[in-house]
């Protein structure tokens, strides 16, 4: 048997030609075969197709067939972000330009742990992550210690939890977190993971962070405290309140970090970026391009004020940096990031922000936004649903006017079943809001009405006790 070709070398392109043909042809016979935003049946459906495309997982003679039917079967089972029905989670569909960016990054396969693994990839990394620092915490007359930073990372878990990690060492092996009770349950996870104390959780009665119930948990807290405020609730979409936030924080000397996963994005719009007033007074922010970056996952970002803090990630492995080759100028990766091997994600964020510029990233930034308030008013003005609030990014809560939480669900569960809508659910004043999450900005007006039309349908048909065809 021959050898299977490479994707790089001399012969990867022209062994991966025919092979993104077979891809591209599958992805559209199987988005064909879905027909919708989800595969159609529910779990036990979609698992019992899988196995039947996958048969034998690891069989004696190898199928040359399998890249098309598994990449088939892959795409009719998927849940696609890009359909405008699709709108449950923070879960973007990703611009072609990053994707096919992507692909490079995985065919050359440079792995940032070490210079001569990644040489290019090691050095767009630093222009990357230092351009998005200075995106968030400006430009400033710093001094050259104190010019901002950020690193790549896998999302907002890893981000969140760099955070404490980095405050902890900061004030000497220890520091209690301070969250509302809206904070990202990451928070709290990180927290136990590094053996800090249980979390002090302020109220949020509105759904943000009251910033007067921060000050008196702050007055009553033995120091060092770490406060986690969040700019982009994953339930709503919320802010909390920064520059008030910051200013309880300055008084009482405690470490500020912001988690602006989801509403980092509104940084690239003129328009929305007056939201995130108070984002620079952070220590620490966390950002999702994986969000309102549309970027394939992952796509995160932790932003550090000032680049001292990261000296407690600093490693030692002689294979990769040993001392004389640091000296001799070879740049030192090991310090970027708590893992060894990593993904070059950062070439699809150099393409986007490259190729979009501010203007347009900002531009999809508005139209998602303006999207999320279209769909609230349709809401508002239909006698048969509640809005819970106008949205503040591209979150709309809403639910079917005087139905039961156990209908609430029921309609979500039986338009996931059916492929027909994804929709998220969440718990807010005590009830269950249905979540449209708008972050495709080729959804329009149709495709909000035809959103809200299948709701109503489908609860109509819950209510009368039979099943729509």
């Amino acid at each position: 048997m021959s050898t299977p070709p490479l994707a790089s070398g001399p012969e990867g392109p022209h062994a991966l030609r025919p092979l993104l043909d077979t891809v591209l042809e599958a992805l559209d016979s199987g988005a064909r075969a879905r027909g919708g935003p989800l595969p159609k049946g529910g779990p036990e459906t979609v698992a019992a197709r899988v196995r039947e495309a996958v048969g034998e997982v690891l069989p004696d003679q190898g199928d040359q067939h399998a890249l098309r039917s598994l990449v088939h079967a892959f795409a009719e089972g998927a849940a696609d972000p890009a359909h405008p029905l699709c709108a449950a989670h923070l879960h973007c569909p990703p611009l072609a330009i990053a994707t096919a960016a992507d692909l490079a990054a995985s065919a050359l396969n440079p792995s940032l742990d070490s210079w001569d693994q990644a040489p290019a990839a090691s050095e767009l990394e630093m222009l990357v992550a230092g351009a998005l620092a200075r995106e968030i915490y400006g430009d400033g007359q710093r001094a050259a210690t104190e010019t901002p930073d950020s690193l790549i990372t896998t999302g907002g878990t890893e981000s969140n939890q760099l955070a404490l990690l980095l405050a902890r060492e900061v004030y000497g092996g220890s520091v209690r977190l301070v969250c509302g009770a809206n904070a990202h349950h990451s928070l709290a996870r990180a927290a136990w993971l590094l053996g800090l104390p249980e979390p002090a959780v302020v109220p949020a009665p509105a759904g943000t962070l009251d910033p007067t119930a921060l000050d008196e948990t702050l007055t009553r807290l033995p120091s060092p405290l770490l406060v986690a405020a969040t700019a982009g609730t994953t339930d709503a979409g919320l802010i909390d309140p920064l520059p008030e936030i910051a200013a309880r924080c300055a008084a009482h000397g405690a470490r500020l970090h912001i988690d602006a996963a989801y509403g980092g994005g509104l940084l690239f719009s003129t328009r929305h970026r007056a939201a995130l007033t108070g984002l620079d007074a952070a220590d620490t922010v966390t950002l999702d391009l994986h969000k309102l970056g549309w970027q394939p996952i992952a796509a995160g970002l932790l932003a550090v004020k000032d680049p001292r803090d990261l000296t407690t990630l600093r490693q030692r492995a002689d294979y990769l940096n040993a001392a004389d080759d640091t000296e001799a100028g070879l740049p030192d990766l090991l310090g970027r990031s708590l893992r060894t091997t990593r993904r070059p994600d950062v070439l699809k964020l150099a393409v986007t922000l490259k190729t979009l510029g501010r203007s347009g990233l900002g531009t999809l930034v508005d139209q998602v936004c303006a999207r999320a308030r279209e769909f609230a008013a349709l809401v508002h003005d239909h006698p048969g649903f509640a809005l819970h609030a106008p949205p503040v990014i591209s979150t709309v809560l809403f639910r079917p006017a005087g139905a039961t939480d156990a209908t609430v669900a029921a309609v979500r569960r039986a338009l996931l079943t059916d492929g027909r809508a994804v929709l998220g659910r969440t718990r807010l004043d005590g009830r269950l809001w249905l979540k449209a999450t708008l972050l495709n900005p080729a959804t329009g007006p149709d495709d909000l009405a035809a959103l809200l039309h299948l709701v109503a349908a489908r609860r109509a048909t819950l209510v009368e006790g039979h099943t729509p065809r």
